[in-house]
């Protein structure tokens, strides 16, 4: 599923082609994807201008001038994909339209969004701009890893007696908003923590180093545009790079990348979820 960077990545992709324009035209192809859609969407949006594009954790958030948010969920495998003319940018030919194309907008300036989801775990919804932090989907969020609420006292006091795995906790979006799978291990091993560790058991320092070193691995991330390991694509359709730079995610057998460490990166499964890491340096 399309991370953070992922997703903060798409939606600066979407930025030159939807902020600030009209919606000429919505087609809303099905029902529903992982959720059904709402009454109208399409005539809803049909008109629309979209005055700022957002996000908040994993879901990409529009502002629309009829005093709404279109909420956009990717899913597992859901794509934004633009085609046609934006000035000074690309000008990519429409596509013919495709089995797993959901929902089209036709925007002012001649670019056309797609988006494509062909295991239908992705979602978009409707609400007013005034009450969106109350969604149902977006009120129990902790706060953003980028964000000036996440820093070394927020964290500290978060996992200050929990006895669940660290990469657990990092993993609960009701504590950080955003994080999975790739850049918890990531992050636990730059800051060389075992992700087995209790989280309430780690001393407070080590903690606290972990806001900065989170903060880098995602800011590189999305530098690199993301990480594509299946589904995931950019806006324009190009693939992401950061998965070139895994140390430990999706690395099991390699040698362990931290100087001086002659271990060895393992595989074990936490909760149901593969986590990545280096028995001999992460303690």
């Amino acid at each position: 599923m399309p991370e953070l960077p992922e997703v903060e990545t798409v939606r600066r992709g979407l930025i030159p082609a939807m902020e600030g324009r009209l919606i000429l035209a919505a087609e809303v192809r099905r029902a529903d994807l992982r959720f059904a859609f709402p009454p109208r969407m399409a005539e809803r949006l049909t008109g629309a201008r979209v005055l700022a594009l957002g996000r908040r954790s994993k879901y990409i958030l529009a502002d629309l001038s009829t005093g709404e948010t279109l909420l956009v969920h990717l899913g597992m495998s859901g794509r934004m994909l633009i085609s046609g003319r934006m000035p000074g940018v690309f000008h990519h030919p429409h596509p013919a339209s495709a089995m797993h194309d959901h929902v089209i907008l036709d925007m002012e300036g001649g670019a056309r969004i797609t988006f494509n989801d062909a295991r239908r775990f992705g979602a978009m919804d409707l609400m007013a701009t005034a009450t969106a932090g109350d969604h149902r989907l977006l009120r129990d969020l902790g706060p953003e890893p980028l964000g000036n609420r996440f820093d070394e006292d927020y964290l500290v006091a978060r996992l200050k007696g929990r006895m669940m795995p660290v990469k657990a906790a990092l993993l609960d979006q009701k504590i950080v908003a955003g994080l999975g799978n790739i850049y918890v291990s990531e992050a636990l091993h730059r800051a060389r923590i075992d992700p087995r560790r209790k989280a309430g058991q780690i001393a407070a320092a080590r903690v606290a180093g972990l806001v900065p070193v989170i903060r880098a691995v995602l800011a590189e991330a999305i530098e690199a545009g993301g990480s594509s390991l299946r589904d995931y694509r950019q806006a324009d359709g190009e693939l992401g790079y950061f998965q070139h730079s895994f140390r430990v995610y999706d690395r099991a057998g390699a040698p362990c990348p931290t100087p001086g460490c002659a271990g060895t990166v393992i595989r074990i499964v936490q909760s149901g979820r593969s986590t990545f890491f280096c028995a001999a340096c992460q303690r």
